[in-house]
């Protein structure tokens, strides 16, 4: 049994920051990452607090000059045109502040050496979504319970395929992480952000929530069937639906704010 956990450990590790992996740099969110002539540019698909965006470009020459052009998403708002300031090897802008889950499209024109080129464009803006400030003290506890959920839902299926008694302890671990960290700091985090509990179903479609709550199901059943007597296969199902769901980019389908409406919907775009 030891020599089996020493070696499915290492690997549950290794699968688990491959999904960490996976999920910081996926999903509609995280920076838009561009490289022009040599120079990696990252652009914020996302801000949270009180304070208007900051968007930075490195100062490709000593001309080097930008604009930046944005409106509302989705409205049929005038395009509004600012400039970037110069701060040294960097030029500055921001974009203003918008409702927790209000969006904003924009791209960039950048004028380096009598040169245009464009981040982005009218027909295929960067989207940036706001969100209202999460304390870390929610936040941290978090993200660790819902990745040390998955380390744990894979050692478990690990040791349940090697047919190790220790993967009913494990499933037990799994789904209290699972439940710390999707149903009660979760809901939390999603007030925070955009103002409301929870916006999966059955009151809205919110992707991260739905996909959370099936696999909060499926490991609950899980547990519920290995309680008299012990069943490996579900806990190897329930394992593979939660690595099904991690596979999901972040945030896609998430909560928007309908400028219309004066009200967060669900992005079901």
């Amino acid at each position: 049994m030891e020599h089996n956990f020493k070696v499915n450990l290492p690997l549950a590790i290794l699968i688990t920051l491959i999904a960490v992996i996976y999920q910081r740099s996926t999903g509609p969110t995280y920076p838009k990452k561009f490289n022009l002539n040599g120079n990696k540019i990252k652009l914020l698909r996302s801000h949270g607090g009180t304070t208007d965006a900051p968007i930075e470009l490195p100062k490709i020459t000593s001309d080097s000059s930008a604009k930046l052009i944005y409106k509302r998403f989705p409205t049929n708002d005038e395009w509004t045109t600012i400039e970037f300031k110069d701060h040294g090897s960097f030029l500055t802008a921001h974009l203003p502040n918008q409702p927790p889950a209000g969006k904003i499209q924009y791209y960039i024109e950048l004028l380096s050496n009598q040169n245009l080129e464009s981040l982005g464009s009218k027909d295929s803006p960067i989207i940036i979504r706001f969100k209202g400030h999460v304390p870390s003290l929610i936040l941290a506890p978090h993200i660790f319970f819902m990745f040390f959920s998955m380390l744990l839902a894979i050692l478990a299926a690990l040791e349940a395929f090697n047919k190790k008694d220790s993967f009913y302890s494990l499933t037990k671990a799994t789904c209290f992480c699972l439940i710390t960290g999707g149903m009660i700091l979760g809901p939390l985090v999603q007030k925070y952000a955009f103002g409301v509990y929870w916006a999966g179903f059955p009151f809205d479609w919110d992707l991260t929530d739905n996909k959370l709550l099936i696999a909060v199901i499926a490991w609950t059943i899980a547990l519920i069937l290995n309680l008299k007597k012990r069943n490996r296969f579900v806990t190897i199902i329930a394992a593979i639906v939660l690595i099904g769901v991690y596979s999901i980019p972040h945030s896609m389908q998430g909560s928007q704010y309908n400028y219309d409406e004066g009200k967060v919907e669900t992005d079901l775009d």
